[in-house]
């Protein structure tokens, strides 16, 4: 098969990070395939996230390979030293990740929460269940200036989420990162809902949980973030703060069907903060990782 791979100009400039794509197309220039390569910056500089896809029609006609061989090339004059894809257990892409030497590094556990069939009077329970020294508050959108600094430092509960054998580093966060973050929600046309415990003690943010929902507001919203600083864990916030993130969504958005996420299939605690609050299986990734 002729084919020809031609470099793209990715439109959506981040502050953060920023990407290589190619096209794939045969001999009568129709698309085959494409692949985009995400560069990290910020704690991640030795990182690049790849995103393959082939046409079913075009598979196994070496479109994957040329894709894979261009984007790991870039990744190597870019200087990372991991490549990370993610494709659904079993599926082709599994399958085809394994064949040309990445790693199976961690299995992700997809559910979701189907708002119709929440119940509604355990949610309330542990809403209203009293968290001595911790308060709720939450916002839409960007945070409020006078939270920015002590939210950008509380993004550090994730710095420890079980990633297995991923070579993913820490990010660093900072006020002007969170605020871009929430602006690249908005530009898409999509809602950033974030509840966070506060200490009362003295008003720093000891937790948070990020959802992110539909512009339409139908469909399913997706899950973003969930944790707690260590030295507040053991106190049910986790649990708390996504209870009552719920509670906005089916008061909010009375259209919305569902609530997505993914959990690592090590992270035993958000698992378990998930099944008791009603989340139910979907499906399996994998994300495998290239040693460069």
């Amino acid at each position: 098969m002729s084919l020809r791979i031609t470099p793209l100009t990715d439109p959506a400039h981040r502050p953060h990070d920023r990407r290589h794509a190619w096209l794939a197309t045969d001999a009568d220039s129709i698309p085959a395939g494409t692949a985009f390569l995400r560069l990290f910056n910020g704690g991640q500089e030795h990182l690049a996230d790849l995103d393959i896809r082939v046409h079913p029609a075009e598979r196994r006609k070496g479109v994957g390979s040329r894709l894979l061989n261009t984007a790991v090339a870039a990744a190597r004059d870019n200087d990372r030293r991991s490549v990370v894809a993610q494709a659904e257990a079993g599926s082709p892409g599994d399958h085809f990740l394994a064949s040309r030497g990445f790693r199976n590094v961690l299995t992700l556990r997809f559910t979701r929460l189907s708002l119709a069939d929440v119940d509604t009077a355990l949610l309330t329970e542990i809403i209203e269940r009293s968290h001595p020294g911790y308060r709720l508050m939450s916002w839409q959108g960007t945070v409020p200036d006078e939270l920015a600094q002590t939210f950008a430092a509380s993004r550090r509960a994730m710095d420890d989420m079980p990633m297995d054998d991923t070579d993913s580093g820490t990010v660093t966060w900072d006020m002007d990162r969170v605020r871009a973050a929430a602006k690249a929600v908005e530009q898409r046309g999509d809602h950033l809902h974030t509840v966070v415990a506060v200490d009362a003690s003295n008003g720093s943010i000891a937790g948070f949980t990020e959802l992110v929902i539909p512009g339409n507001g139908v469909g399913d919203g997706q899950h973003y973030g969930t944790g707690v600083l260590p030295e507040h864990r053991g106190h049910g916030l986790g649990r708390w703060m996504k209870a009552e993130s719920i509670r906005q969504a089916q008061r909010d958005y009375p259209d919305l069907g569902g609530l997505l996420t993914d959990t690592a299939d090590s992270n035993t605690h958000m698992r378990h903060i998930n099944d008791s609050l009603g989340y139910t299986p979907t499906h399996t990734t994998h994300q495998h990782q290239l040693d460069l």
